[in-house]
């Protein structure tokens, strides 16, 4: 648990400084990341959260916003996973992370993780993270995950698994 609470006060940390140096040069107020939080239970949650990028980071495109490319890929997805508390008979349990790191108006939908034989000792709503066939996981049922927005779950097995994103479908 320890190493997560770390975790999460590094994460405010960066946000935080992000937001500091992102305002600094242009003096431009950014509106409060709204705090709307849906799901299910603590372990299996959806929140909204925003990326902020200084300006100059990447080549301007010709409606102004700050992307790499004109269309969303399987990049604009991110896993983050860390150990957490054990469950109480000793198993290891982990919390994943997976967040729309898409800076425009992106939504990626059909979110699919390679992730072997995943199973988990505690119940992972299958609505949020759930394996379709072998190293095949579909993340929120298949429903889009907006710009910004993170969708967070816990599992417990005595390993973890690798979970890198293998394909995903742009509106």
């Amino acid at each position: 648990m320890e190493h997560f609470y770390h975790f999460q006060l590094c994460l405010v940390f960066f946000i935080a400084l992000g937001m500091f140096l992102s305002r600094a040069p242009f003096g431009k107020s950014y509106s409060d990341a709204s705090s709307d939080i849906r799901g299910i239970g603590n372990e299996n949650r959806t929140a909204l959260s925003r990326k902020l990028l200084v300006r100059g980071t990447f080549s301007d495109t010709s409606d102004g916003s700050n992307r790499i490319g004109q269309d969303c890929s399987k990049d604009d997805i991110v896993v983050f996973q860390g150990s957490t508390t054990p469950l109480p008979n000793g198993v290891p349990a982990y919390t994943v992370e997976i967040v729309n790191s898409c800076v425009s108006d992106c939504s990626i939908a059909e979110i699919h993780v390679s992730c072997g034989w995943f199973s988990s000792v505690r119940l992972v709503n299958p609505r949020v993270f759930r394996r379709v066939s072998y190293d095949d996981c579909l993340v929120n049922d298949g429903e889009p995950l907006g710009p910004g927005q993170t969708l967070s779950f816990q599992y417990a097995n005595s390993f973890s698994y690798p979970l890198s994103v293998s394909s995903v479908s742009c509106f």
